[in-house]
């Protein structure tokens, strides 16, 4: 990872969550939106010219969805974080969430500076020593 701000690329096919992820991040001093991106396919060209450090990735987008998107991502480029969001219910995309290597999985309506502060900050409890990736639940 970059030492500075945590470079991140938003990807959601709702204008609306694009819009408040940004609002979001430019509280954050510490996290900077290099781009956004509104489809799987998208996520997946801007991540390997971008390099972001961070991915929001929605889960349920026409053509490649976000499991798909999060996949190919870290095939070429294991280093980079992937959150997925959601407004579906854990329990309805966990096991998919823990099976594409995400970092974490986040309910849209629990997004926010606070949250996106604390699932950054424990990565590295999240990212088991095997290299396989279980995200958590986001009551921890």
């Amino acid at each position: 990872m970059a030492i500075g701000p945590v470079r991140v690329l938003v990807v959601d096919d709702q204008r609306p969550f694009r819009k408040a992820a940004r609002a979001v991040l430019d509280v954050m001093p510490e996290f900077e939106l290099v781009d956004e991106a509104d489809s799987g396919e998208a996520a997946v060209s801007s991540s390997a010219s971008l390099e972001p450090d961070l991915v929001l990735m929605d889960v349920h987008m026409e053509g490649m969805d976000g499991l798909e998107a999060t996949r190919r991502i870290l095939a070429a480029r294991p280093e980079t974080a992937v959150i997925l969001v959601s407004s579906y219910r854990v329990e309805d995309v966990a096991a998919a969430a823990a099976e594409s290597g995400a970092l974490a999985f986040l309910p849209k309506d629990r997004f926010g500076a606070r949250t996106l502060r604390e699932i950054w900050a424990s990565r590295a409890e999240l990212l088991p020593r095997t290299g396989r990736r279980e995200p958590p639940s986001p009551d921890g």
